[in-house]
């Protein structure tokens, strides 16, 4: 059986130092006073996707040491978009369903597009869903990205306030989910007569990643978000992110948020269109090492195979010759 994922400890590199640098300067030796944790993205997206691969992907995760599982959200995709997202089993009701397949590993969503929902929905679902996994939700939410999408669900117009619509969703969220009877005014909902229940267990506290790459999305991080939860983004591209976030937190009297980020995993494989984590086992462990000299200590995997067994194989080869190396 794989060994489980160990945390990675020891010596620390300066967060400043350019993500370059700390590649050219790490040994496989090397560690850091902060541990690395893994979340593994499920196969849920694809022509491929499968139930099967699905719950393999949560029995891995537990097996192997990885923190949560993250599922992907999209829900009326053209047919641009298709050949990604075209098959997608609803993010939501995914984690419903593993709350019961499953027992330590923390439940995430990579992320919600938070303007194409109901806000009071969505926050009635994310905490009936911590309720019954017991606090292990994270509610990943995004602003999206598609006009074409908003348009096949209805909600057109919303696209050009999609920042400002998802950042009351945070507010009202909280609102309701501190068991709160106060009124709730906000620009897009207004409610003072409600009863809201059951409450998560996690309560208020139930953490809020923001994704995104723009400016606003970056301060609006700051601003509200526990964590920031990048997708497809190198450790040099990561890095001048940072300084933008941390200014708004410190402008909202906040603390600075938990860095996160999201990639592909593709091991002995060469360079793609997007961002990926490739090359051998030094070279992927040498791109974590310059994630966490910038201050990174989480990271969601997402790896090629979609069914049960070729999924195994590649987290298992991950967990057994990158992470000794990180």
């Amino acid at each position: 059986m794989p060994c489980p994922i160990p945390s990675a400890v020891g010596t620390y590199l300066d967060p400043c130092a350019s993500a370059e640098c700390e590649v050219a300067a790490a040994t496989p030796g090397d560690r850091y006073a902060a541990a690395m944790d893994y979340g593994l993205a499920l196969p849920n997206i694809g022509d491929d996707s499968n139930v099967d691969g699905i719950a393999a992907a949560v029995e891995l995760a537990e097996r192997h040491g990885f923190t949560d599982v993250w599922a992907t959200d999209h829900i009326l995709v053209d047919h641009g978009a298709a050949a990604d997202y075209g098959r997608t089993f609803e993010s939501i009701t995914t984690l419903a369903w593993l709350a019961g397949q499953s027992s330590t590993v923390k439940l995430g969503i990579s992320v919600v597009v938070v303007p194409m929902r109901n806000a009071v929905l969505l926050a009635k679902q994310l905490a009936t869903v911590d309720a019954l996994s017991r606090g292990r939700v994270i509610a990943g939410f995004g602003v999206g990205w598609s006009p074409d999408e908003f348009a096949n669900i209805g909600v057109a117009e919303r696209f050009h306030e999609r920042g400002a619509y998802t950042e009351e969703t945070v507010a009202l969220c909280r609102h309701v989910w501190s068991g709160s009877s106060a009124p709730f005014e906000g620009r897009f909902h207004q409610f003072s007569d409600f009863v809201f229940g059951p409450l998560p267990d996690q309560g208020a506290s139930l953490p809020i990643w923001i994704g995104g790459r723009d400016e606003r999305a970056l301060r609006r991080v700051g601003r509200v978000a526990d964590a920031y939860h990048s997708s497809a983004t190198s450790p040099a591209s990561y890095a001048p992110r940072i300084p933008i976030i941390r200014g708004a937190a410190e402008a909202a009297g906040r603390p600075m948020p938990r860095l996160s980020a999201r990639t592909r995993v593709e091991l002995g494989s060469g360079p793609d269109s997007f961002y990926t984590i490739h090359g051998t086992a030094q070279e992927a462990a040498a791109e974590i090492r310059a994630y966490a000299a910038l201050g990174v200590d989480h990271l969601t995997l997402m790896f090629p195979p979609r069914d049960a067994a070729g999924l195994g194989e590649a987290v298992a080869r991950f967990a057994n010759e990158v992470v000794p190396l990180v």
